[in-house]
């Protein structure tokens, strides 16, 4: 049985093109969800996916950083489904299988070309910021926890952890509002 997997980073994203895809390559079932995928932590579908296939099946993607996007990662996926003896492919990287020796040396220098990416990514996104930082620009995202109303409960008497249950946040986020108006 072919299986497929498709995976969108965010929910304003579409899986419509990749499920297209999968289909047009004869996957009997797809499984496909919007989560990011630095790593394989809480993406539901893919470990159904990986739970559902069976020896003989071949588990395909349309590219690579829709399964994994780091190598260690990847390799565990991939490990995964060499010992279930399921074959892997990818439609957009054509030779990107575990069908030949040519095939996983392929998807072992594109899954580090992907993982050195994302680093690169990643240190861009440091740079800008410490650069927007600099300038007086970056404020960082603005605070979830409204940091007056957990100082005024606790000015009223109320305990840390009290705070914290009564307004569904952790009592780190109750200390840090506490610590900052000290500060």
């Amino acid at each position: 049985m072919i299986v497929g997997y498709a995976r969108v980073s965010s929910t304003g994203q579409s899986l419509d093109i990749q499920l297209e895809l999968l289909r047009a390559a004869g996957c009997a079932r797809v499984f496909g969800e919007k989560r990011s995928g630095r790593t394989r932590d809480g993406r539901e579908e893919l470990a159904e996916a990986l739970e559902f296939v069976r020896e003989g099946d071949t588990l395909v993607v349309t590219r690579l950083d829709r399964l994994a996007r780091s190598v260690g990662d990847l390799f565990a996926i991939i490990d995964h489904l060499h010992i279930k003896r399921v074959q892997f492919r990818c439609l957009q990287q054509s030779g990107v299988d575990t069908d030949s020796s040519s095939g996983r040396l392929m998807l072992a220098i594109l899954g580090a070309v992907a993982a050195f990416e994302a680093d690169i990514r990643k240190e861009r996104q440091a740079d800008g910021i410490a650069k927007a930082k600099e300038a007086g620009i970056y404020k960082g995202r603005k605070p979830t926890v409204d940091m007056e109303l957990v100082r005024k409960l606790h000015a009223d008497g109320k305990r840390p952890t009290m705070i914290a249950r009564e307004l569904g946040i952790g009592r780190a986020s109750v200390y840090r509002a506490l610590t900052s108006c000290r500060s």
